[in-house]
């Protein structure tokens, strides 16, 4: 199926029932797995993260272990979506849910969570509209298990506003970003994101008036927070002043895109 007609009609029912237990036979020490993930994608070499995602899968695989392949899933969704890589991400959507459907996951937080990223992948390939209603039955399921103020919360707003930007529903839009900022700045070190959610602010005034004054407002806040006391300099936070730059030149804070290109490069 092209991922330009993925055109299925959610079906919440169809994810829930008793969650099937742990794998047997033989496991992957997936955290051991993570932290050499980390180190790669902090070295900045996404590349080489991603094909040591799919050696794993296939490890995961040829083990029986579905629980660490749903892991690597919800990975290979990220990697193949900053890489643009879109057929490998559909791909990866489709198998990572039928995971989670196949072994009852969809009301869980871990279930919801691999769903949130599915539906967020959807949304950067063409598909917002189809990621709507996995986005809500998300928030569903968070709020049946999380804490109100969870960070968890702070992604899923962002990413449920970008869809409805996505789709022109500007006022929906606004409302789940301010939610998302009111999430995140509730939370410690997270100026990277609220440095890239204040962007995505701005780009939402322009859209609907380019002579808006809060766009500045809001550039000036992603400039703040990319420029925080005792922020990390390391993978993560070059990721983010990748996704921030476009937003710097749009609107022509130039000497600002200057310095974080500069800090970068280093």
């Amino acid at each position: 199926m092209d991922h330009n007609e993925f055109c299925c009609i959610f079906d919440a029912s169809q994810y829930t029932g008793v969650p099937d237990s742990e794998p047997t036979g033989r496991r992957m020490n997936v955290p051991a797995m993570i932290r050499q993930l980390d180190q790669l994608i902090n070295a900045g070499r996404a590349v080489k993260a991603q094909h040591f995602l799919e050696k794993k899968r296939q490890e995961a695989v040829d083990m029986g272990d579905w629980r660490a392949e749903l892991t690597i899933l919800n990975e290979l969704m990220g990697q193949y979506r900053f890489g643009n890589k879109q057929p490998e991400a559909f791909a990866a959507v489709q198998d990572g849910l039928e995971l989670v459907r196949a072994h009852h996951l969809g009301h869980t937080v871990s279930g919801a969570t691999v769903m949130l990223n599915a539906a967020t992948t959807l949304k950067s390939i063409g598909n917002a509209s189809d990621s709507l209603p996995i986005f809500r039955h998300v928030s569903r399921v968070y709020a049946d298990h999380l804490d109100p103020t969870d960070y968890r919360f702070g992604g899923l707003y962002n990413n449920m506003a970008q869809s409805f930007a996505a789709v022109e529903d500007f006022a929906s839009a606004e409302r789940y970003y301010r939610m998302a900022l009111g999430i995140l700045s509730q939370t410690p070190n997270q100026d990277n994101d609220l440095a890239v959610t204040w962007c995505s602010l701005a780009e939402l005034y322009d859209r609907q008036d380019p002579l808006d004054e809060r766009v500045g407002e809001c550039v000036e806040k992603a400039w703040e927070h990319l420029n925080a006391p005792g922020l990390v300099h390391d993978g993560y936070h070059a990721l983010t002043i990748r996704k921030c730059l476009s937003c710097f030149d749009r609107f022509g804070y130039f000497l600002y895109a200057k310095a974080l290109r500069e800090r970068i490069a280093k």
